[in-house]
């Protein structure tokens, strides 16, 4: 049986403001732990033990709740479609950080809250923003971009085309938000439109990595297995499922600005625990992605 449309609400309250900043945070946490791990465990290969393990634990927790899966409710094209596009997204991250800089590819990535309001609204007309809210979202874009200029110049082989990847990364990004909000995918449950995202990357980033010519292995480190826990149990598992369940609920348009703050905690942490310089730019960047976000979640006079 296909689950009902949820009572979508027109605002962010407390519960989803709470849940947002505390996903933005693990999520900017995350970048430190795949930085951390990846000199010994490549970077697809790692993806691939994460979102197989993401996968099996939403599986046993669906079998905890008594949550279907696999029931035949229309949502297999779409969920599939969702899924590609995700699986996508991460590959041209990956690819792309071969090319370009991180900080060029993530300046790109964070393109996809525009894609999502520029798309968004001509299927969903509740989604659609003010005058003030786009300039709030340019704002907070302004300050990501402010955040990250400073490696911004530097140059490396390929460049055009790592960027051009971190803008397809973004793109696809958007994407993904646009198939789960206009599609059947919006009579799923948050488990089973996650399930088909998760299923679909796992199989899909194994083949990408073998292409790659990555080494596979299991002799690591505690703290690469730690941190591969943390990043599956967490990031893939608990984080996402919270995301498509805010998805069902609220306005993805004010949702997606909230998600400028994850490069922002991700300097914030390179600051806290790996001793990085706290930088005028990343102060200014704080300042400018809330009000940013302020501005595009503010009741209208």
């Amino acid at each position: 049986m296909p689950h009902t449309v949820p009572q979508r609400k027109n605002r962010l309250d407390g519960l989803a403001i709470g849940l947002l900043l505390a996903c933005c945070a693990f999520w900017g946490l995350q970048q430190i732990l795949i930085k951390s791990s990846v000199a010994e465990m490549p970077p697809l290969w790692q993806a691939t033990l994460r979102f197989i393990g993401a996968s099996a634990m939403l599986w046993a927790w669906c079998a905890w709740r008594g949550i279907a899966l696999f029931g035949r409710d229309g949502t297999l094209r779409a969920g599939l479609l969702a899924g590609s596009l995700f699986a996508g997204e991460l590959t041209c991250i990956y690819i792309g950080l071969q090319y370009t800089t991180a900080s060029r590819l993530t300046v790109f990535l964070y393109t996809s809250p525009f894609v999502v309001a520029l798309l968004l609204p001509r299927f969903v007309v509740s989604e659609r923003l003010r005058g003030v809210q786009w300039v709030g979202l340019s704002v907070a874009f302004a300050a990501v971009a402010l955040a990250f200029s400073e490696g911004f110049g530097h140059s490396t082989g390929n460049q055009l085309l790592g960027d051009t990847l971190g803008l397809a990364a973004g793109a696809l990004w958007g994407l993904t938000t646009l198939a789960l909000r206009t599609t059947r995918l919006t009579q799923a449950s948050a488990e089973k439109t996650l399930f088909y995202q998760l299923a679909v990357t796992a199989a899909v980033v194994p083949v990408i990595s073998l292409m790659l010519g990555e080494r596979w292995g299991w002799s690591y480190s505690a703290w690469a297995w730690t941190s591969l826990f943390l990043q599956t149990a967490v990031g893939a598992f608990a984080s996402y499922l919270a995301w498509m369940w805010m998805l069902r609920h609220y306005p993805a348009t004010q949702m997606a600005s909230f998600t400028f703050l994850t490069p922002v905690f991700a300097l914030l942490f390179g600051v806290l625990l790996l001793d990085e310089p706290l930088s005028a730019q990343l102060v200014l960047a704080l300042v400018g992605v809330a009000i940013g976000i302020v501005m595009v979640n503010r009741k209208p006079a």
